[in-house]
């Protein structure tokens, strides 16, 4: 007895649904990250040019929420528990793009495929949106259109002209019909859709898709910034650590160079000191003559260019700054 119509499709419904589970069990477990996005507003197209784009570096996964988080509980109880973090993840209208390639670039160049799209009416504006001053090519008809919004205009060549830039919609305000309609009138698209990164896992961690943006200079700024507060937690409790001794040491020869000064007991170490105490001027004397040394030629320099100053004032009193001036580019 042939099968009924529906017996052929539930065969083919359940072959595809194990076809789909097989696909993801082997990006499970042959991926080190995963990247979750929202695809809300991203279009067929958009995908596709997505996918083609990442081909050979990362895949992207869309399915039904409850079918993936299912199967990734079965590839975490085979072995992967890490993956149960994936779980709570996967909900709203989520994407995941499995790759072993660099997260970062992976996530960039996702974010470059962004397509303009206009305003709708009752959603909530995703950035701030700016009409800029200037004619807008609509009739003097339409003024009491842009007055009920509180935009200022002008007629100017049979024209409505807009006077100043206005900020028409803030972000994360709910748009309305007016906005809509002026925003259309004008050929204005002012919002761009794209896949919105949500979290990364990472070998079994999860973070924000912001922390890829800290750089190796971040990290170590915020490393010795919390050196810092350590030494001088650990100098005021007195508690020596590799991080306070350093100045435990400078403050106890300072100390002890006090005490010896004050005492006139000189030792090695302090000497210099000492004699330049005894003997300021001698002191300032070598400091000055030390500095030219340092900084090189600098003297002998800053007489030449004295001298030849003095030359180019001598020849324009004599030429007048005519031909031969600077002006004249010789």
């Amino acid at each position: 007895m042939a099968a009924s119509l529906t017996e052929i499709m539930s065969r083919t419904y359940s072959a595809k649904k194990q076809k789909y589970s097989e696909h993801l069990e082997n990006l499970l477990t042959t991926n080190t990250a995963v990247l979750i996005a929202n695809v809300n507003n991203v279009g067929s197209k958009q995908l596709q040019d997505i996918r083609s784009a990442l081909r050979g570096k990362a895949t992207i996964l869309l399915g039904k929420n409850t079918q993936i988080r299912r199967v990734i509980r079965q590839v975490a109880a085979s072995g992967f528990e890490d993956l149960y973090k994936l779980v709570p993840l996967v909900k709203d209208n989520v994407g995941l793009i499995f790759t072993n390639g660099n997260i970062k670039e992976i996530r960039d160049q996702i974010s470059e495929f962004k397509v303009p799209a206009a305003a709708k009416a009752g959603i909530f504006a995703p950035s701030d949106v700016f009409v800029p001053a200037g004619p807008t090519g609509m009739d003097p008809g339409q003024t009491a259109f842009f007055q009920s919004l509180g935009i200022a205009t002008k007629i100017a060549k049979g024209s409505i002209e807009i006077l100043s830039d206005v900020h028409l919609i803030k972000k994360g305000d709910k748009v309305g019909s007016s906005e809509v309609a002026l925003l259309a009138k004008l050929s204005i698209k002012p919002f761009s859709y794209g896949l919105v990164f949500k979290k990364i896992y990472d070998m079994g961690y999860v973070y924000a898709s912001e922390v890829l943006d800290i750089s190796t200079d971040d990290v170590a700024k915020k490393f010795f910034t919390g050196v810092n507060w350590l030494a001088a937690l650990c100098l005021q409790i007195g508690y020596p650590t590799a991080a306070s001794l350093p100045h435990s040491i400078s403050s106890a020869f300072k100390k002890l160079a006090a005490l010896g000064i004050a005492a006139d007991y000189i030792f090695e170490e302090i000497k210099q000191i000492k004699d330049a105490i005894d003997n300021p001027e001698a002191f300032a004397a070598a400091a000055a003559a030390a500095a030219p040394a340092a900084g090189g030629d600098a003297k002998p320099a800053a007489a030449a260019a004295a001298a030849e100053e003095e030359e180019e004032e001598d020849d324009g009193d004599i030429g007048g700054g005519g031909l031969f001036g600077d002006d004249d580019g010789w």
